[in-house]
């Protein structure tokens, strides 16, 4: 594993080791404990629980390279042979109790355990863009969805003043209110958001985004189903379709070309941009039938193997610190 900067802590704490962490990174970015504090006033602390992403479920299986993987990174993850992976799907957001159904993204969380006690990491999100372009952006929406005491509910006021502040939000939100929700965690496609170096065996440096397009399609509910089915729907049906038959993705990698973003999460490549399938993800076993195989990693996206390196992007690098926080905060709790 690498780990410049703050990424050794939360690399530690993947491993099960809490460890205190400063109050700030650099420049003029919120504290990450006022970010995890933030998160906490919006639907109260669950001890032992993410404080975001606190609905999920875990699930179980292997990554295969393909030969082309092999010409754009040197990692491990790429060789070709099946690695172990454990993953979890979750919905974005701190409340445990949130409907199935609600306009916000599903999440994909990968754990790739590598020959020789290698980790390698990610965390995607099924919007093809990020909902904030910079640290402060994310916080201060954090604050904009903090219900007000008296009535309970989020101020529509304080909403609209963010946005109207940060427009970077605007991708993100405009695709949530276009597309609803997919009808199982199967069926939708994972975007890595941030982008990231690979290194190949030469040093060649190439920079990428990725994505994990699903075998069983795309798909999204209908308006019909949005308002009849049930509050929680999505880990019975991840479980009952594994238990038919493996669940597979084909990771598709993008190449950047010069000019494009490589440090705004907020902001997509051109569409046009040459591809490359570089493997396939095969799960075999989710929900109810991978109870605990994910609850105690922390899925810090900076955990990356030798050829792959992280972009200079803030949101990225930040998310190391606000992880860890976090997992220290539910292993104190888990520990009591």
């Amino acid at each position: 594993m690498r780990f410049p900067a703050f990424r050794h802590l939360a690399a530690l704490t993947a491993l099960g080791l809490a460890l205190p962490l400063g109050s700030a990174l650099a420049g003029d970015e919120p504290a990450p404990e006022d970010v995890v504090g933030a998160l906490e006033k919006i639907s109260g602390v669950h001890a032992g629980l993410r404080r975001n992403h606190a609905k999920g479920t875990c699930a179980v299986g292997s990554f295969q390279a393909t030969e082309a993987a092999k010409s754009l990174s040197s990692s491990q993850l790429f060789s070709g042979q099946a690695v172990p992976v454990i993953a979890r799907f979750s919905l974005a957001g701190p409340n445990p109790a949130v409907p199935d159904t609600t306009r916000n993204p599903r999440a994909l969380a990968l754990q790739f355990q590598l020959p020789n006690g290698e980790l390698h990491q990610m965390a995607m999100l099924n919007t093809p863009v990020f909902g904030a372009a910079t640290v402060e952006s994310f916080y201060q929406r954090q604050l904009a969805d903090i219900p007000d005491p008296a009535t309970g509910k989020r101020d529509p006021e304080k909403l609209a003043a963010y946005k109207a502040k940060f427009p970077d939000s605007k991708g993100q939100g405009d695709w949530l209110a276009s597309h609803n929700p997919p009808p199982s965690f199967a069926e939708t496609a994972y975007h890595s958001l941030n982008a990231f170096k690979f290194i190949d065996g030469a040093k060649h440096e190439r920079w990428v985004k990725w994505r994990f397009e699903p075998r069983d399609g795309v798909h999204f509910l209908s308006d019909e189903e949005l308002n009849s089915l049930p509050k929680d729907f999505l880990v019975q049906r991840i479980t009952e379709r594994t238990r038919k038959s493996p669940v597979q993705w084909d990771m598709v990698v993008s190449l950047g070309e010069p000019g494009d973003p490589i440090d705004n999460p907020a902001v997509a490549w051109p569409a046009q941009r040459k591809e490359v399938k570089v493997g396939t993800l095969t799960l075999t076993r989710a929900g109810n039938d991978a109870v605990g195989q994910c609850e105690d990693i922390n899925f810090d996206p900076n955990v990356l193997s030798a050829g792959v390196e992280p972009s200079p992007d803030a949101i990225l690098a930040y998310r190391s610190a606000a992880y860890a926080v976090s997992f220290g905060k539910r292993l104190d709790e888990k520990a009591k």
